[in-house]
């Protein structure tokens, strides 16, 4: 036997009739999807506005016969986004303007809150950032009864992990920090030269490059570079261990990993980040020797046998003591971002992220308060 052929979806209509008690009824009939209105959009909201007022009529949706989101939304938009009080409809149909009114009803609560959103995120983030100052401050005094423990015990002593961060963050540092050096103390060089060449004070081009160099601009530049280099790498080296449970094997054996993990490399920064910032400054000195020969002609010779009298021994001091603070500042960040992380690669990423951006932070606003208490210092 031949299947029987499927009876032809009729073309989406609208008819008014009068009921029996005089009321209009509102007949929705045929196909109501995207495929069948897409041309005859127009039409129909012509012929669902001239139905009249909504809620004086009675809609009759019954004998749709196709249904999706398209269609309910051109009615619902008819209606005046409100459902009107007599209305008839299929069961399967009712899920559409159940999708409307939700959407409607979304939008509205927000409005109350946006006048204390500002302050309610004012108030979020003092109270995150007053969390990780709380516990960095924790973070550095386990270190100082750990070192206390270490001092008293010889056998703790992690000498082997120390100078393996003496070698990663100082000697493998080298290279970076003397080009970038050499290329600032060029820029400082040419720049004041230009200027310094028009007043005829060609001398003082020792005092700026020695004072800048020495004590800002050397210890700045190198503990961004660390920072940057060597304080995500401590991240991700203890959020590694975490993603790999590492950490917590060491917990279980008993061993202390402020010990065995942070100590050393708080230690060799320490240690390291001075040696690079005396070793960046002098290769920015030359640098500006040089460029001072091309500007002024100044020879090598005469720029570095003034530069002792032009620059207090105060000033080289100030220039090693920035890089012990912020190399202590650099190792407690990027160690407290890494013990933070949880075990996937997402919080991986953006801990180490977060630990760079705040390492940089630190170090400038900390070289600010510095500059503003050693102001009077220095200077004769």
């Amino acid at each position: 036997m031949q299947q029987a052929a499927s009876k032809p979806v009729r073309d989406p209509d609208v008819q008014v009739t009068a009921a029996g008690d005089g009321a209009r009824v509102v007949h929705l009939s045929g196909a109501w999807d995207i495929r069948a209105i897409e041309s005859r959009a127009h039409a129909l909201q012509s012929a669902l506005r001239d139905a009249g007022a909504v809620d004086a009529a009675r809609w009759d949706l019954s004998r749709i016969e196709r249904f999706d989101h398209i269609g309910a939304m051109l009615v619902w938009r008819a209606w005046g986004r409100c459902r009107p009080m007599k209305l008839e409809l299929r069961r399967e149909h009712e899920m559409f303007f159940g999708a409307c009114e939700s959407a409607a009803a979304a939008p509205s609560s927000p409005k109350e809150v946006d006048r204390f959103s500002l302050v309610v995120a004012l108030g979020q983030g003092v109270f995150a950032v007053t969390g990780h100052v709380l516990d960095i401050l924790q973070l550095f005094g386990q270190l100082l009864l750990d070192a206390v423990a270490v001092a008293r015990r010889p056998r703790l002593r992690p000498w082997r992990e120390f100078s393996a961060g003496i070698y990663s963050i100082g000697a493998q540092a080298l290279g970076i920090t003397a080009l970038v050096g050499f290329l600032i103390g060029v820029v400082l060089s040419y720049l004041s030269a230009e200027q310094l060449r028009l007043v005829g004070a060609d001398v003082f081009i020792v005092d700026i490059l020695g004072i800048g160099i020495i004590r800002e601009l050397g210890p700045v530049v190198c503990s961004i570079l660390v920072a940057g280099r060597s304080g995500s790498a401590i991240t991700a080296q203890l959020g590694v261990m975490r993603v790999t449970e590492e950490l917590d094997a060491l917990s279980v054996m008993g061993i202390s990993k402020t010990v065995r993990l942070i100590l050393p490399k708080l230690a060799a920064i320490a240690v390291a980040l001075p040696l690079l910032v005396v070793w960046t400054c002098g290769v920015a000195l030359v640098g500006g020797a040089v460029s001072a020969k091309i500007q002024l002609g100044m020879s090598i010779a005469q720029f570095f046998s003034a530069l002792p009298a032009a620059v207090p021994d105060f000033n080289l001091w100030l220039g090693v003591g920035k890089g012990v603070v912020f190399g202590v500042l650099i190792a407690l960040i990027a160690c407290h971002f890494g013990l933070r992380i949880q075990p996937n690669t997402e919080s991986l990423a953006a801990g180490t992220t977060r630990s760079v951006v705040t390492s940089i932070t630190a170090v400038i606003v900390a070289d600010a308060i510095l500059a503003v208490m050693f102001s009077d210092v220095g200077w004769s």
